[in-house]
């Protein structure tokens, strides 16, 4: 795992950081294969450029969030944005449902949409 999402964990008071290092640890175990780093100022793991899985603090939670997770179609995760993210928030690690996580992290490896080229195609997204 890359060390910048390892300090970002760091830097987050003890509830945030048990909930951001049980959602790497098994994102990492899930995706090791996938590109990772901070991305805005959060933690984010990609498949060829393309991000699929992040999270970050927020003011009252911790954000999980899955660009194509709308296509999942998964009752546990809430649309999020215009485009096709879903996410699910934390206020504690004990919310975290590990087996709902790798099924939604396998999703997100098999079903995705190109947000890496969404710029380049003003505003469209478009399935890979």
């Amino acid at each position: 795992m890359h060390q910048d999402i390892l300090a970002y964990n760091e830097q987050l008071d003890a509830d945030s950081r048990a909930i951001c290092e049980l959602l790497s640890n098994e994102i990492h175990a899930n995706l090791a294969h996938t590109e990772n780093k901070v991305w805005h100022g959060h933690p984010v793991w990609f498949i060829n450029g393309n991000p699929i899985v992040g999270y970050g603090k927020l003011k009252d939670s911790v954000q999980l969030l899955f660009w194509s997770g709308q296509s999942f179609e998964e009752k546990g995760l809430d649309n999020e944005g215009t485009f096709k993210a879903a996410q699910k928030r934390y206020t504690d690690a004990s919310q975290v449902d590990v087996a709902d996580l790798e099924r939604w992290l396998q999703k997100a490896e098999t079903i995705q949409w190109d947000y890496k080229n969404i710029v380049k195609r003003k505003g469209k997204l478009e399935r890979i």
